[in-house]
């Protein structure tokens, strides 16, 4: 099985669902298309009869570096798009929490901002030891939307989630798993490994009881955190148009672009 469309693959490995962000050229930036198919995908696997597990994942030396700078732009001028994102992040969170199968997050390398939402929205979270967490919203004039304010407070102290989303400084994989933000670390060259056994050490368990105690820990999470997650979401649509935001984003993407510049013109000049 393989299916969907190139910046999101679904592969089956037996009773497994392995699900890979598929941008690795863009360090699996989250464009418009990636976001939509991460709001659909969810509803399609717990659709799929004969999956048991999912792992997720991403192609190359990322899990996920977020937005992408060109998508993220976009919603500086365009109302529909901002009120499109918000529906999309408030679907893949809920559709990731109410999700009916164990899902092991395989984090390869940075995920940043919805890419260490999307991570921590897994059931069970194994980091490669140079792999790392961060949810810079904040440092971009942003409010954490997206999971942060869901998802952190239910996994850490309330201190280290100011501190983390305050500051939005990067957490190395070992950090991440005394934090309670990810199970275990592994070499980066058994992760997949490990994240399939698991995975199927998961798939192979009563599929009746398991169901049921996800969907009962599903009910908790959504009593905590629905008020959090909705406040965040509308906040962080404002803060889209924040002269704060669109100066940050502004300089960043023209600091990312230089380096891409100067490599056409090097390329040129050898041509």
């Amino acid at each position: 099985m393989s299916e969907v469309s190139p910046v999101l693959t679904v592969a089956a490995d037996g009773d497994i669902r392995v699900v890979t962000l598929n941008r690795p050229d863009r360090l699996n930036g989250v464009s418009e298309e990636l976001h939509r198919r991460l709001s659909e995908v969810w509803r399609e696997l717990a659709d799929d009869a004969g999956a048991r597990a999912v792992v997720l994942t991403g192609a190359g030396r990322a899990f996920s570096a977020g937005g992408d700078f060109d998508h993220l732009r976009r919603h500086h001028t365009d109302p529909q798009l901002r009120e499109r994102s918000v529906r999309l992040d408030r679907t893949i969170q809920t559709d990731m929490i109410r999700f009916p199968l164990p899902v092991v997050a395989a984090v390869n390398g940075p995920a940043v901002g919805l890419g260490c939402s999307l991570a921590l929205g897994c059931d069970l979270v194994l980091m490669a030891e140079d792999a790392w967490l961060a949810d810079p919203h904040v440092s971009v004039g942003l409010v954490a939307g997206d999971g942060g304010v869901t998802l952190w407070p239910l996994l850490t102290s309330l201190l280290r989630v100011k501190e983390y989303l305050f500051t939005g400084d990067r957490i190395p994989a070992a950090t991440a798993v005394e934090l309670g933000l990810a199970n275990r670390v592994v070499p980066g060259d058994r992760l997949m490994d490990e994240a399939l056994a698991l995975a199927r050490r998961l798939a192979a368990q009563p599929a009746e009881a398991l169901r049921a105690t996800k969907a009962a820990l599903a009910t908790v999470v959504e009593q905590v955190s629905r008020g959090g997650m909705e406040a965040a979401l509308l906040a962080e649509r404002a803060t889209m148009t924040s002269p704060d935001h669109i100066r940050i984003v502004d300089a960043l993407a023209s600091r990312a672009a230089r380096p891409a510049a100067a490599a056409a013109n090097n390329a040129a000049g050898e041509g």
